[in-house]
């Protein structure tokens, strides 16, 4: 009874460990490695340079007033179509009192001058037409006559030397050349006190102007200075950053001035952002570009790379270049945005029909490059290749295999 009890136990002992081993072998045995393999095929490569950036309109001008105040009304609202001239908005002048109190007071001296020297004016034209600044000129001049008459009586009856004689005509040469100049100087001096009048009319009439603008916003002589702000270009209004009660500062040499509105000519646009320093190297003026823009599906555009800044600027712990690009395509079925992102595909090189193969199935050792080849059943053989350019996906082949040869692919996890 115990003997039977050992061997059941001992056969039971030995079908639970022949189980075991059964399962473990099963759990690490391996299905044996299939590797795959491709021809060399034709194709083409494209090197390019990435980089981000927006498009811009190539003009892009900020309307701003010519005097302070608030604005009473918009004209305008971003998106309309404006011509060269056309009313933006209006600003009602809120002036303070100390500003108008100068300005009366500027009206007034200027005034004055204006008619002191009006009275001066008329005194001037009074002693011109009786000759009493020429008078005492004009006397000595006359003198200086009757004596050269006197002494060349004398001197034709040998009373006086000839010197005497040519004394008495340098004296009367003399008189005669002061009369001149007493008369231009008359002339001048009468110029100059109608030339003062006329200075001082200007004065006060800028006076005038600068009182009426204050109190008005506007002047009667001048169209350029009031107070509607009008566009100096032709364009978009691509923004209007104030609306109807805003105080606006005008624009002169102490500040820019309030920005009204943005106009901008939307029929010509450019692509501006920067490159790495690693490609900056790589690029030139003319090369062609594509443009994506994601707002538009993706969306391609061609453009030529026009500008490249000389100077670098540090941006996120790496040193960035500034490009610039025309935008070539007929963009106007898909309307561009001033403000879309985008991303610009700069063409370094680009070759056509090569015989190409994956970058992943390259082996690199050394300063040289390798394939496997399949010479049987899943049996392999390096052979060394040379090879030209490649866009990290796929790399020409120069020499060593034709399209005819098949290669193994490396594409298993330890990337045997």
């Amino acid at each position: 009874m115990k003997k039977g009890c050992l061997i059941s136990s001992v056969l039971m002992f030995a079908v639970l460990s022949a189980g075991i081993i059964y399962y473990f072998y099963q759990n690490n045995k391996k299905d044996p490695v299939i590797y795959e393999y491709v021809k060399p095929e034709k194709g083409d490569i494209e090197i390019k340079a990435v980089t981000t950036g927006s498009i811009k309109p190539r003009k892009e001008v900020n309307i701003k007033p010519q005097v302070s105040g608030v604005i009473d009304r918009l004209f305008v609202e971003a998106g309309d179509q404006v011509t060269k001239g056309q009313n933006i908005a209006r600003i009602k002048l809120v002036p303070s009192q100390v500003n108008i109190n100068n300005a009366q007071s500027g009206v007034e001296l200027a005034k004055l001058r204006y008619q002191d020297a009006t009275r001066e004016l008329e005194r001037q034209r009074t002693v011109s037409s009786g000759n009493l600044d020429i008078t005492q000129a004009q006397s000595r001049y006359e003198n200086a006559q009757q004596d050269e008459q006197r002494q060349k009586a004398l001197f034709e009856d040998g009373v006086i030397s000839e010197q005497e004689y040519q004394q008495a005509q340098l004296s009367l040469q003399l008189e005669k050349n002061s009369f001149d100049n007493a008369k231009l100087s008359s002339g001048n001096t009468l110029q100059q006190f109608t030339t003062e009048v006329d200075i001082r009319k200007q004065e006060m009439n800028a006076a005038i102007n600068n009182l009426q603008l204050l109190r008005e916003g506007a002047t009667q002589n001048s169209s350029q200075v009031n107070n509607i702000i009008k566009s100096t270009v032709a364009g978009m209004v691509l923004e209007v950053p104030v609306e109807e009660g805003t105080s606006v500062i005008e624009r002169n040499n102490f500040n820019e001035g309030t920005t009204v509105a943005s106009v901008a000519d939307m029929s010509t646009l450019i692509f501006e952002g920067t490159v790495d320093e690693s490609d900056v190297g790589k690029i030139k003026q003319g090369m062609p570009l594509v443009l994506t823009v994601g707002a538009l599906n993706e969306t391609s555009f061609n453009g030529i790379l026009e500008f490249i800044s000389p100077k670098g600027n540090l941006e996120e712990g790496s040193v960035k270049f500034m490009i610039r690009a025309a935008i070539k395509d007929d963009y106007d079925d898909a309307f561009l945005r001033a403000g879309y992102s985008a991303n610009a595909d700069i063409i370094l090189d680009k070759k056509t029909d090569l015989l190409v193969v994956n970058e992943r199935d390259v082996i690199y050792r050394n300063d040289s490059t390798f394939i496997e080849l399949v010479t049987g059943d899943q049996e392999f053989s390096e052979k060394e290749i040379q090879i030209g350019i490649s866009d990290g996906i796929i790399v020409e082949v120069v020499g060593g295999i034709d399209s005819n040869d098949e290669i193994k692919l490396r594409s298993d996890p330890n990337n045997n």
